[in-house]
């Protein structure tokens, strides 16, 4: 089948841009409807996006890269850009993702570099020309909603009468007001190891930033130190809160907030995300034919399980996971 897109591309590539001859392959996808491609030229590589403008908006991932650009993030370069169309031309982060370096060896040093990208995000001037939404109640209860019809309902095949759903809504509530009582500050929204590069200089590379918002101090603490796609023991997650929590409070831009305060915003932060991504990677599943993303539910899961047991609050949907989720899910994420 011949790939009218790529074609269009290339054609933009050469004869609206102007490159000189070069080769073209794909570089990576994502979980929305955007590709990306490696362009080869003598002695560089540039990165084009192709996102079809009747499914996708180029705007939000040009506003947010220039903000964060000038922010210090090392983020991806607009070079050039045609919204019409559905093309962008950036500059190249390497090849090297965090998630295929992360181990014992480096986790401390990569994971060093991510907070202190990370500290500079959440510490920057408010007004940088970026107007992005807010993560407010709506936004946060729209994202849990998807957990309902998409995971329990249609991957699980649970009926929401039968096994009530509407039981876990006060849970559902608890969650939204610790976000929304934390420090809001800008985020990232995606801040995880595959959208880490590793670069030198400079380290880390950042990607996947579009979908920017203001919100909880801990939600991208989340996204970094419980992964989707690869986890660490919690008494080390822990240890990496206490120390970035210090690090905000040394800035002098935060009123104080005790270690377990921040240690519970962060825990029901990632409650509140990994609910979100069951349904989304369901959604993906079904919906988008990415069947992929099952095989990271059952780690997602886990952390959902091991927060709740500790916490009083979150008694009802522990139950609710040990007595109809885990029995019916396989260690591969498929259902049973």
């Amino acid at each position: 089948m011949i790939d009218y897109r790529l074609e269009q591309l290339k054609t933009w590539l050469s004869e609206t841009v102007g490159l000189p001859e070069f080769t073209i392959a794909p570089a990576s996808a994502d979980a929305s409807f955007r590709r990306y491609f490696r362009v080869t030229l003598p002695g560089r590589s540039l990165i084009a996006m192709d996102a079809p403008p009747d499914k996708e908006d180029c705007h939000p991932f040009v506003k947010v890269a220039r903000a964060f650009r000038q922010l210090g993030l090392n983020v991806p370069k607009v070079l050039d850009e045609d919204h019409q169309k559905g093309f962008l031309l950036l500059s190249d982060l390497g090849t090297q993702l965090y998630l295929d370096a992360l181990n014992e060896a480096t986790v401390d040093r990569l994971y060093g570099d991510a907070l202190q990208a990370l500290l500079r995000l959440q510490t920057c001037p408010e007004d940088v020309g970026l107007s992005v939404p807010s993560y407010d109640h709506a936004l946060l209860s729209r994202e849990m909603a998807l957990c309902p019809e998409w995971f329990f309902g249609k991957h699980l095949g649970l009926n929401p009468e039968e096994h009530d759903f509407f039981k876990l809504d006060n849970t559902y509530e608890i969650l939204i007001q610790s976000a929304l009582e934390q420090p809001q500050v800008w985020v990232h929204r995606d801040f995880h190891s595959r959208n880490l590069m590793i670069t030198q200089p400079d380290n880390p590379g950042v990607l996947d930033f579009q979908d920017a918002v203001v919100g909880p101090i801990t939600y991208d603490l989340v996204s970094l130190l419980k992964d989707c796609y690869i986890s660490w023991p919690r008494a080390r997650v822990v240890a990496w809160v206490e120390q970035h929590r210090r690090s905000l409070l040394a800035t002098n831009q935060f009123n104080s907030f005790d270690s377990k305060t921040f240690l519970r915003w962060f825990d029901w932060m990632g409650v509140q995300r990994h609910i979100k991504v069951f349904g989304i990677f369901a959604r993906l599943n079904y919906r988008d034919g990415k069947s992929g993303y099952l095989k990271d539910l059952p780690r997602t899961i886990n952390y959902v399980v091991e927060v709740a047991k500790l916490y009083p609050e979150l008694t009802r949907l522990d139950a609710f996971l040990r007595d109809n989720v885990l029995p019916r899910l396989n260690a591969d994420g498929t259902a049973r």
